[in-house]
């Protein structure tokens, strides 16, 4: 049986190489340690997490496009889920993703998504970059106008 590092299980789960730390010194996750005393985490493990978590399971390879670019970028920033409808209007397509329980629809460009491909039950990375956030506030039914 596999056994991922800790950031490579961090990686398929979604959330920061220190948060999945966190959880295994907490004693939410399951690990062994090797000689040098790295923890290593088993590929069931990681499906048991993403399951709890509503997260889908990846047993995909990652394939890099020819041509394409690898890069990292901050945990804190992208939202894994999975491509729930496409739509293709114009110069433009509508994404829908579904991340738990909960759906993010992003708006990009025709030849963006021709480009990734994106077809519905695809897995997909939300990648955030805001500059501004707005905080709203529900009132109770009678108050307010």
């Amino acid at each position: 049986m596999a056994r991922l590092t800790v950031r490579q299980a961090a990686d398929r789960l979604g959330v920061g190489y220190s948060t999945l730390k966190q959880w295994i010194y907490s004693g939410s996750v399951r690990t062994t340690l090797t000689e040098g005393g790295h923890h290593r985490i088993t590929e069931s493990e990681v499906e048991r997490l993403q399951a709890k978590s509503g997260r889908p399971t990846r047993r995909r390879a990652r394939r890099e496009r020819p041509g394409g670019v690898m890069m990292l970028v901050s945990g804190r920033n992208r939202l894994r889920g999975v491509v729930d409808e496409v739509r293709r209007e114009g110069l433009v397509a509508q994404v829908r993703l579904r991340i738990g329980d909960q759906t993010l629809t992003a708006v990009i460009t025709r030849d963006a998504l021709d480009e990734l491909g994106l077809k519905r039950g695809d897995e997909a990375t939300a990648l955030v970059k805001a500059t501004e956030v707005m905080v709203a506030r529900e009132l109770p039914a009678g108050r307010g106008g």
